[in-house]
């Protein structure tokens, strides 16, 4: 699979070394110097281009237009909004990141390039994006075919949300299956407290599809070894919203959004992103938050193994009206008191 490449920088080595990397892997590279030239690059003949690049290399420091600059001309404009930029920088300090993650930024390559890492970071954000497209437009190609092919499009759909699923989980080598696992124990919630096979299989769904936000984040953060910063945590906290700006597309599944909007909002109002409480937060959310909590409890992270039964049993106990719906929390405790084999778990 082919990727073009623009690259833009006002320093040639940089532009001389991010070409000759990229076009070792047989990778489509343009080159250009500022702003001012690439957004002219960007129209053809005054007019749109027919084809545009797969992702955007863009220096922050630039004489004229800067990459902040840039990048706002890009977003403003429909035809190249959707390109996704990757700035280059040689700064360190998180106010530059937060400042170009809030600016639409994909991600950051620091300079002086590491090869192996510049590499990654083109594929893993091309490979991302490309396959949030293909996702929006199957979904909308088989939507218009529904009354003849429902059955089809229903088995469709369902092998979509899961490769989207496992697309998300494998952005972190310490999620994998973490989706599938929350959907699982979510539709046996639900099961469990009176929900209709039409509500549970909605709920499964729902859940499959809660951290779908996180592809906007970039790798670096996910799969931070270290802390985070303040900023960066401030980032991670943003993927709720933008689950709902990739979800609300799916216009005849508009409750699709409810898990990855609200499944980090407490029972106690502490939660986010709106900070509701109680039984204003929407069913499905509080049974997909208790089974989030405990699938991270009982898998494996970089910098824990997975916690014991008796432990995640007190700490479901502990959050239970507080952190979480007591109801379903109840429902989740004895799930884990039946489970006496322990199998519930990564």
């Amino acid at each position: 699979m082919s990727y073009w490449i623009l690259v833009i920088d006002d320093d040639t080595a940089n532009l001389k070394i991010a070409n000759r990397i990229l076009s070792a892997e047989n990778m489509r590279v343009s080159c250009l110097k500022s702003g001012e030239e690439a957004l002219h690059f960007l129209q053809q003949d005054g007019g749109r281009r027919t084809v545009l690049p797969d992702l955007i290399l863009l220096d922050i420091r630039m004489p004229g237009l800067d990459g902040f600059q840039t990048i706002a001309a890009l977003k403003e404009n429909k035809d190249t909004a959707a390109i996704p930029v990757i700035f280059l920088t040689a700064d360190e300090d998180a106010e530059t990141e937060l400042r170009g993650l809030s600016a639409g930024a994909m991600d950051f390559i620091k300079k002086p390039f590491i090869p192996e890492v510049l590499l990654l970071r083109v594929r893993n954000t091309v490979d991302l994006i490309r396959l949030q497209t293909d996702l929006s437009r199957e979904v909308a190609k088989k939507t218009q075919e529904v009354q003849a092919h429902e059955e089809k499009l229903e088995r469709m759909f369902f092998q979509i949300v899961a490769a989207l699923s496992g697309a998300i989980d494998a952005k972190d080598e310490y999620t994998n299956g973490h989706s599938e696992r929350v959907a699982r124990y979510s539709r046996e919630i639900a099961k469990r407290a009176g929900f209709s096979k039409e509500q549970q299989d909605t709920v499964f769904i729902m859940a499959l599809l809660h951290d779908v936000g996180k592809i906007g984040i970039p790798d670096a953060i996910l799969n931070k070894s270290s802390a985070l910063t303040d900023e960066e945590y401030a980032v991670i906290k943003s993927h709720p919203l933008m689950g709902v700006e990739i979800l609300e597309k799916i216009k005849d599944f508009p409750e699709l959004l409810t898990g990855a909007k609200y499944h980090h909002e407490r029972y106690d109002g502490l939660g986010y992103p709106d900070g509701i409480a109680g039984n204003a937060i929407p069913p499905e959310a509080r049974i997909i938050a208790v089974a989030d909590s405990y699938d991270a409890m009982t898998s494996r992270r970089r910098y824990r193994d997975t916690l014991s039964q008796d432990v995640v049993r007190r700490e479901m106990e502990k959050g239970k009206g507080t952190q979480f719906d007591p109801v379903f929390t109840g429902i989740m405790i004895a799930m884990i008191d039946e489970d006496t084999e322990y199998t519930l778990k990564e």
